[in-house]
């Protein structure tokens, strides 16, 4: 099926095809062949696509709460029933191992949905105060940016709480790993989307990217992708006032204090801050340790990260796969690169792909120990299976590295003294802190401080992101 719709948009609740559109290559990054292409779209396409959007905004905006449940419902439910071939996509587009795209990305992608439909049944749309109501509305026509790293998962962050709201759509996700998205795209036509409620046009940044930010049709535009992503579509969005959500980049600090469970805590945060080959915004790459425990972290660092199983994503042995396009693993060995230079200490990992392994975008789980803040690879995003281990010498000293940064995303604190812990992600400048490693809840708000972005997604945070806020007085 995708390969049948990969020259095509879906517009106004269909599939058309345009002549003279320019193709985009999709890379297998396992094996670094070219898998198939796409259309890459222009202003044009966007003006058809916002155009659509607009003319089924009135209507669906009216829509009634159940309407909106049952299309929410439907999107869930055929999710669900598709998820080996959503997963078997996530291989092919962006290296995922066919192991945690299974257990991760799609089955959390579904969660977003069905999230949204459990706020959506509570939600109180106008609440009133004597003789002053406020009402809760839809914003209006939505343009979504969606990266490659969690293709579907960031589809149905945003595109979840936006149905719920009852706004349209216009979907640009990343020419890098396009496959779910079309099968998301006709998920929502199977579902019974309203047509021109859910558009989809692929194409890079600089040409859909660009065209949406600036639309004077869209109402607000919602981005997770870099932080030089971000500040490009604030920039072109500004001149038409519309409202801009981003996630955007992140450095994420994992403190473990003196008194945590070093055996678990250090595994699991090599574990965490590797997760999805390291491609998470989020990933807690900073690990920070009380100096005079350092020897000992890098023991137990170095075993979990040899005992990782890089190698063919179909493989359900398989731990970690491939990173997702030439451009971020030449990203990453250039960063690993430096923080040789600079004079961290390498425990393992390095530059080049795992023995074994001599074509596809692999990269050998590194650790470095003895990080500075001053090292590029304590400031900069790397985005892959790179950790930098940090001493520190008391806990303040610990929260000072911690806040040390533009970012403020995610953070992580292990400790056995509950209080404690709470006292130390208080301190924290960051928008989602994590104490001795929660589960993942798909409700809790998820954004940023600083140059990690603006607003929020997740739960109800998400879908009000989403809604206007009206006073009606003497009501």
């Amino acid at each position: 099926m995708v390969t049948e719709r990969e020259s095509q948009f879906f517009i106004g609740g269909e599939w058309q095809e345009f002549a003279g559109v320019a193709r985009l290559p999709v890379v297998d990054p396992s094996s670094e062949l070219v898998v198939g292409h796409i259309a890459a779209g222009s202003a044009h396409h966007v003006d058809l696509a916002v155009a659509a959007a607009r003319k089924a905004f009135p209507g669906f905006s009216q829509s009634s709460v159940s309407e909106r449940l049952g299309l929410l419902g439907r999107m869930h439910s055929l999710l669900k029933d598709r998820a080996e071939i959503f997963a078997e996509a996530l291989v092919m587009e962006m290296g995922a191992a066919i192991s945690f795209a299974r257990a991760s990305q799609v089955p959390f992608a579904a969660e977003h949905i069905r999230v949204q439909m459990e706020v959506l049944e509570k939600y109180r749309f106008v609440t009133i105060d004597g003789h002053t109501a406020t009402a809760k509305e839809a914003i209006g026509v939505c343009a979504l940016i969606t990266p490659w790293n969690w293709p579907l998962y960031q589809i149905t962050a945003k595109v979840a709480p936006a149905i719920a709201a009852g706004c349209s759509i216009v979907l640009k996700p990343s020419e890098l790993s396009p496959y779910s998205a079309l099968l998301f795209a006709q998920l929502m036509h199977d579902a019974g989307t309203p047509p021109g409620v859910f558009n989809l046009v692929n194409g890079t940044g600089e040409s859909v990217g660009a065209a949406l930010a600036s639309h004077p049709e869209v109402d607000m535009i919602s981005i997770t992708g870099s932080t030089r992503a971000g500040v490009l579509v604030a920039q072109a969005a500004a001149p038409t006032v519309k409202r801009v959500v981003q996630e955007l980049g992140g450095k994420s600090p994992n403190i473990l204090l003196d008194d945590a469970n070093f055996s678990e805590a250090v595994s699991k945060g090599v574990l965490a801050g590797m997760r999805n080959v390291g491609q998470s915004c989020s990933a807690p790459t900073r690990m920070l340790v009380p100096a005079h425990r350092l020897v000992e972290v890098e023991e137990l660092a170095s075993e979990t990260a040899r005992a990782i199983t890089v190698g063919a994503p179909l493989d359900p042995a398989t731990g970690m796969g491939p990173i997702a396009n030439r451009a971020q693993f030449e990203r990453v060995q250039a960063m690993i690169q430096a923080g040789i230079d600079d004079g961290a200490k390498l425990l393992c990992g390095g530059l080049g792909r795992p023995a074994g392994l001599d074509r596809g975008f692999f990269t050998q789980p590194t650790i470095f120990s003895k990080v500075t803040s001053d090292m590029r690879i304590a400031r900069e995003e790397i985005f892959g299976p790179v950790l930098s281990i940090m001493p520190y010498m008391d806990e303040d000293d610990a929260i000072g590295i911690a806040n040390d940064t533009v970012y403020g995303l995610g953070a992580h604190v292990q400790s056995s003294d509950p209080e404690r812990a709470r006292r130390a992600a208080a301190r924290i400048r960051a928008g989602q802190i994590h104490v001795n490693y929660p589960a993942w809840n798909g409700a809790a708000a998820f954004g940023g401080y600083k140059h990690s972005g603006n607003g929020r997604e997740y739960g109800v945070h998400g879908l009000e992101e989403y809604l206007e806020t009206k006073s009606i007085l003497g009501y």
